[in-house]
């Protein structure tokens, strides 16, 4: 097991364009940290300069505390598994398996190699295919046995490069258990790079968001979600992702396009006159009068619903609105970042499936403007952002992170000891 201490580390290729640019992350012993973001990031590229695929420009990487930049991948002692599996197809799923330690040349036993492989396999359940060809496979059994490989090697760290991509999506939701159940019993220090975000909320304990090669927050995922730090965080993070609406600043009150809410505190309302904000509201902090009665202190609107979508347990409703000019632009730009299609500016609320409203209709509205973000336009700042909330919800997240693997080791029958909190 290992902590993993990335320093201003800094990757520039031969034009002098920054991939990583000053990222410093500080990875707990048996910790599962995300590297998240969209295409482009630099995510993958500084997953590979952990292992030692790719150069480090400037910065310093630690792995337990000792300096690692120089040392070539296989002196690292880090498991790596990759988007393609990358099995050998003339090999069966125990020879895949035990491969790295073939590789060893005698230093295991044959005893030993036996009796790793098939405590991989029977973690994994892939006992009854080890004498199988990977070809004989499906995609979700191929990617257990490149787990299986890192598995048996006992490296110090798993790394793991959007490994479920290959996947459908009923497989991904599999794999996402198999991959935390294994990371929890073998409390193995893992970095898991991926862009898809349910991914990084399912998975890790925490999350690193990255944007062009700068690191924007690194918090557990209740944390982005809850207080997330700048614009780019709040409108990555969640599905439906955050709505962002144009305000401005007229009195104690900010104007919305569907009503005027109250202006918090934090903000500044009275150095902010006539200034336009932006205000970050979660869809499923709206919800239908009819079904749910507003409760004291919330704001009720009306607003012609465009399109619904009905999914069972809850409703989407698309609701446009015109944007500002002073705002419309930058939206736009985070929209494309973000991976979005720039096609409208519209909210949508996730409504409670009882409700009525369908096309077409005026729906009766209401939200808590306690729950809104404000964020300022021209640095993307939060300007909401609750710190002691936020330091709370990361001391429990740590605390509870701790608690699991303590839980874990104790089922295993003491076979790992329990990992201590991150300093």
């Amino acid at each position: 097991m290992a902590r993993i201490e990335l320093k201003n580390i800094v990757k520039k290729y031969g034009d002098g364009f920054p991939a990583v640019n000053d990222v410093s992350i500080d990875i707990a012993d048996g910790e599962l940290l995300i590297l998240v973001g969209p295409s482009g990031c630099g995510k993958s590229t500084l997953l590979r300069m952990i292992v030692g695929l790719e150069d480090i420009t400037s910065g310093d990487l630690l792995i337990d505390g000792k300096r690692v930049n120089d040392l070539a991948p296989r002196e690292r002692d880090l498991a790596m598994v990759f988007q393609n599996y990358a099995l050998y197809p003339h090999l069966t799923v125990g020879e895949n398996i035990a491969f790295p330690l073939r590789l060893a040349h005698g230093k295991v036993s044959e005893q030993e190699v036996q009796s790793r492989v098939k405590r991989a396999a029977d973690m994994l359940e892939l006992n009854e295919h080890l004498d199988r060809k990977p070809a004989n496979l499906s995609g979700g059994q191929r990617q257990r046995v490149a787990m299986g490989r890192a598995i048996v090697r006992d490296a110090k760290a798993f790394l793991f490069d959007e490994p479920l991509s290959n996947l459908d999506a009923k497989l991904r939701g599999q794999m996402r258990t198999e991959i935390a159940r294994m990371q929890r019993s073998l409390a193995t220090t893992t970095v898991y790079v991926t862009h898809d975000q349910t991914e990084a909320m399912t998975l890790g304990d925490r999350v690193a968001v990255l944007r062009k090669g700068l690191l924007q927050q690194v918090a557990s995922p209740r944390e982005l979600y809850e207080q997330p730090v700048n614009l780019f965080v709040a409108g990555f993070i969640g599905s439906p992702p955050m709505n962002f609406l144009p305000a401005r600043v007229e009195g104690d009150r900010l104007q919305l396009p569907f009503c005027d809410v109250p202006a918090p505190a934090a903000i500044g309302a009275a150095e902010r006159q006539g200034q336009l904000l932006i205000v970050g509201v979660r869809p499923e902090h709206f919800d239908d009068v009819e079904v749910t009665e507003a409760p004291a202190g919330a704001v009720t609107f009306s607003a012609q619903v465009d399109v619904t979508e009905w999914l069972g347990n809850e409703l989407y409703a698309y609701i446009p609105f015109e944007a500002a000019a002073e705002t419309k632009e930058q939206l736009a730009e985070l929209d494309r970042e973000l991976d979005g299609e720039s096609m409208r500016s519209q909210l949508v609320v996730t409504l409670d499936a009882m409700t009525s409203v369908r096309d077409g209709d005026t729906a009766q509205l209401w939200f808590n403007p306690d729950r809104m973000h404000v964020f300022d336009p021209s640095t993307g700042e939060n300007l909401t952002r609750d710190e002691e909330r936020a330091k709370a919800i990361g001391e429990l997240s740590e605390k509870l992170r701790v608690r699991s693997l303590e839980r874990a080791a104790q089922q295993s029958g003491g076979r790992k000891e329990p990992m201590g909190a991150r300093s």
